[in-house]
């Protein structure tokens, strides 16, 4: 009876983390499809969907902060974050002129004017430190995912495309590596579940994909790929650790329950927050000059 009772929970246990492992792989699957198919058809249906994975993901970190009692901007660091991510976009594919960019300080310094209309908070200041976190932690990276897109002057799928694929191979690597073979835990302190097994598990895949992507995506010569996707592996997990340690300090396990098997939009693209300021600076000051 008693190891009846012991066998059970384990049972219950396995069925949970297959129905979870399920639920990790259709709607990896589905989103990234739908992603994929944005990103190779047209800039416009890239600026749509990075634009609602962009507002999405805000309203999931604003969302956040009101968990932990904190009052952020949430409506207008939307706003501002919408108006960063298109102008950025319109800039940049050379629709309008790089002077346009300084429309965007005066536009983010009325969250200043706003809070002081507001009465009976107690930590002003904190709110408005959150509100622009929000802009500065998300907005800002996937915003500029559309200075790497026109990095070549015109519009090149094939680098964002690389870029994610590099990314889902690392975290689908480490996901696979550190629940098989995990046992010599990376930052215990900030997450434990990830280990140095995943990490390296992530890496050779996610190497793996670059040299593929220097066959068939010659935009970007193989030595390039791999230099992109070091960025992005580096990148990629500490990213998803300072994820952590915001999910930590808010006491919560998932960003939010958007996508099934992976939490919410911060939990699937935190890699892609820290990666892409590096893989930007890369490109403009070794790739683009270069050439």
């Amino acid at each position: 009876m008693t190891a009846s009772r012991r066998r059970q929970p384990d049972s219950n246990a396995q069925q949970r983390k297959y129905s979870n492992l399920a639920q990790r792989v259709v709607t990896g699957l589905i989103g990234a499809a739908l992603v994929v198919a944005g990103v190779v058809y047209s800039e416009w249906t890239f600026f749509a969907v990075f634009l609602i994975i962009c507002v999405l993901s805000l309203r999931e970190f604003y969302r956040l902060a009101g968990l932990d009692g904190l009052l952020p901007l949430k409506s207008y660091g939307t706003f501002c974050g919408i108006a960063i991510f298109s102008v950025t976009f319109f800039i940049e594919s050379g629709r309008l002129e790089a002077s346009f960019y300084s429309l965007l300080f005066p536009l983010v310094s009325i969250v200043y004017m706003i809070k002081l209309y507001k009465k009976f908070e107690r930590k002003p200041f904190t709110n408005i430190a959150y509100t622009f976190l929000g802009i500065f932690y998300v907005s800002v990276p996937f915003s500029l995912m559309s200075a790497i897109a026109f990095n070549q002057e015109t519009y090149r799928y094939e680098i964002i495309l690389g870029c994610l694929l590099i990314l889902w191979a690392s975290d689908t690597g480490a996901y696979f590596a550190g629940t098989f073979l995990g046992k010599n835990k990376l930052f215990e302190r900030i997450s434990p579940k990830k280990s140095w097994e995943g990490f390296f598990g992530g890496a050779l895949l996610a190497l793996a994909f670059a040299f593929a992507l220097a066959a068939y995506f010659p935009v970007l010569d193989r030595m390039q790929w791999v230099i992109i996707s070091v960025i992005i592996i580096v990148g990629g997990t500490f990213g998803d650790l300072i994820e952590s340690l915001l999910k930590r300090s808010m006491e919560i396990k998932d960003s939010g329950a958007s996508l099934p098997g992976h939490g919410g939009f911060l939990d699937r693209f935190d890699g892609l927050l820290l990666s892409s300021p590096f893989i930007l600076a890369y490109l403009e000051l070794f790739v683009s000059n270069a050439t």
